[in-house]
């Protein structure tokens, strides 16, 4: 069993080098790191570069001409992908790669098509932080629910995992952080079967570099009613 993991990138230099290190250090996974930097201006290209480097059999560097979004580099990096089974890993310390085999486990054992790492399940440690954003995240949450009538606790995590040749076949269109609703929508859309594992969650403030805002969640909502109309492409 191959896992890809598909890292966007962007001005990540103070968490770059400790995030790859883990995700290559998680044991009895063989896998492919694929990193896609969205035009960094901050030394992150030239740390990937020192890193590609040292692990040249595990990580994979992707270079975007120019800050896109993370929507735009994970449609770049997904596409690229070989394994077996897929899984999206943010470039900062919020999200610990030792919960991959919670993640995968559904898929291993077919019960699963997709999964999503809630970090409001479980009893994983978690950082306490802002109040309005997890109220932002529920709120997002229960209208996605509602337009999709599935049952997640949350659909903003960043770690959801994928069978590879399902998500290759969801056309993404989104550019930014839009691609949690899109990507929810869509797969509620064609029927697949979805699990929620809890994961441990380490928020990051504002100062230590968090970048989503107000505007995002606007942007989600605009996104979950968009794709909630709009009819699928058909399938091959």
């Amino acid at each position: 069993m191959k896992l890809s993991v598909v890292m966007p990138v962007y001005n990540e230099r103070a968490t770059l080098r400790t995030v790859v290190e883990r995700v290559l250090s998680v044991k009895d996974i063989s896998l492919e790191l694929i990193c896609i930097d969205d035009g960094s201006r901050d030394g992150s290209r030239e740390i990937l570069d020192k890193l590609q480097d040292e692990h040249p059999q595990q990580l994979r560097v992707l270079l975007q001409p120019q800050n896109v979004g993370k929507g735009a580099a994970l449609r770049r990096g997904i596409q690229e992908a070989t394994g077996e089974f897929l899984i999206i890993q943010d470039a900062d310390l919020e999200y610990d790669p030792h919960d991959y085999p919670l993640l995968l486990d559904p898929l291993i054992q077919g019960k699963a098509d997709v999964v999503y790492g809630s970090r409001f399940l479980g009893s994983g440690p978690h950082r306490v932080l802002y109040f309005w954003h997890s109220v932002g995240n529920w709120l997002l949450t229960l209208l996605s629910n509602c337009l999709t009538n599935i049952n997640l606790s949350d659909m903003e995590t960043c770690y959801k995992a994928f069978r590879r040749e399902i998500i290759q076949s969801i056309p993404i269109e989104e550019n930014r952080f839009g691609f949690e609703p899109e990507i929810t929508v869509k797969v509620a859309k064609r029927g697949l079967r979805i699990y929620e594992v809890g994961i441990s969650y380490w928020g990051r403030t504002y100062e230590e570099g968090k970048k989503i805002g107000w505007k995002d969640g606007i942007r989600a909502i605009w996104c979950l009613f968009k794709y909630s109309v709009k009819k699928l492409p058909a399938q091959n």
